[in-house]
């Protein structure tokens, strides 16, 4: 057992792709298979923007986290389905460098993140990644013990972290989201990030083609309002802009060609809220 309290690691399952890996696959990684490479290709027939919207999710999470060190200075950090780590700008890497002291935990299940994780975050000694689901809220609250202090204000990171909840036999997003408020401190935040689209044949197609690819590892496609549901919660207050596409919350850049870009069938949809 490691200094992450980690034991037996689940095998790796190469020829399945898996969503950790899919993703960084969107993303430029060189962490993943050939299999994941197959269902990238079939993906980006069905969502064309899917590349796009990957970084999109992935620089919201990096620009809230800034943002909540530099103007909210938030020293500890909660990211639920963290994915595998990238070359450059991780998390605990853009809040260490605001804060030498900041405190992180990553959360997520697929063993191959696991794996890489431990082992790239053995070399940091604020940070360290925990085997757990989104929804288990008391797994969750072990796990940080002694490592964030709920006492005190934690931002709290769920960029695409629903895609892989059902929403069906009492797996509620929602609900999910009300547990893990209810942990938190006055002052904390909560940033969100989901794929949507109201367009219902392009969600069905989409859940479809992920659940076969991935085992049924993913949730389902959801729209904008199941996302602003997620934020009607009475400990929950909007943080500005509001909600929306994510690709316009504190951009570092104006988006070039926005003019001309025709409207796409799907958005990285979210925002950040406080607890109050």
């Amino acid at each position: 057992m490691n200094r992450n309290g980690t034991g037996w690691q689940e095998p790796i399952d190469r020829g399945r792709p898996s969503v950790a890996r899919i993703k960084d696959c969107l993303l430029g990684g060189n962490r993943n298979y050939p299999a994941d490479q197959r269902a990238v290709a079939e993906l980006l027939e069905t969502a064309p923007n899917a590349r796009e919207l990957a970084r999109a999710g992935h620089d919201f999470l990096i620009r809230t986290a800034r943002h909540l060190a530099e103007k909210h200075d938030i020293r500890q950090y909660l990211d639920h389905g963290s994915g595998l780590p990238l070359p450059a700008l991780n998390l605990h890497e853009v809040v260490g460098a605001v804060h030498r002291d900041a405190r992180v935990v990553y959360t997520d299940t697929d063993p191959m993140v696991l794996a890489y994780g431990r082992a790239v975050l053995d070399e940091s000694p604020n940070a360290v990644i925990l085997d757990a689901d989104l929804t288990d809220t008391a797994r969750i609250t072990a796990g940080l013990d002694g490592r964030i202090d709920l006492r005190r204000p934690v931002g709290v990171l769920l960029a695409s972290a629903f895609h892989r909840i059902p929403g069906r036999d009492g797996d509620d997003p929602k609900a999910a989201v009300g547990e893990l408020i209810g942990l938190l401190a006055p002052g904390s935040f909560v940033a969100l990030c989901q794929l949507v689209s109201d367009d219902d044949d392009a969600r069905a197609a989409l859940t479809g083609l992920m659940r076969r690819q991935t085992g049924e590892e993913w949730g389902r496609a959801r729209t904008e309002a199941d996302v602003r549901s997620y934020f009607d919660l009475d400990r929950l207050a909007l943080e500005g802009p509001g909600l929306g596409d994510v690709t316009a919350w504190h951009p570092d850049a104006p988006p070039r060609g926005s003019e001309s870009r025709p409207a796409a069938t799907w958005t990285a949809f979210g925002g950040l809220a406080r607890v109050v």
